[in-house]
């Protein structure tokens, strides 16, 4: 077969445009959490759960894995006497947004 490594031999790694995906973003709930704060500079809690359309317990969870791979931020606060919780992507969770994205795109044949 054309292309192909000799028998026995250990295939090209980080050929395929696979190889660009985050493992942490590529689910499907936290991809959608990570778009809707790619377009803002932070969101409140309430807006992005109803946006992405899961539970609290859902979004608390997604968030923490987001949180601890350095992608999200997560501010506690007050308005008024009531508590709020936002979310906002890193700058690291903005780049890799983006590479994830490109390399969505190189997947799917469109390199644009």
């Amino acid at each position: 077969m054309e292309g192909a490594p000799a028998e026995g031999a250990a295939p090209r790694a980080g050929s395929h445009p696979r190889h660009g995906l985050d493992d942490v973003i590529h689910a499907p709930v936290r991809f959608s959490i990570v778009a809707t704060l790619a377009a803002a500079e932070k969101a409140e809690f309430a807006f992005v759960r109803d946006t992405v359309e899961v539970s609290d317990s859902v979004l608390s969870r997604q968030v923490a894995t987001l949180e601890k791979a350095g992608y999200v931020a997560v501010t506690k606060g007050y308005v008024g006497k009531r508590p709020r919780t936002w979310l906002a992507l890193t700058a690291d969770g903005r780049t890799v947004f983006a590479a994830h994205c490109r390399a969505l795109r190189a997947i799917a044949g469109d390199d644009a």
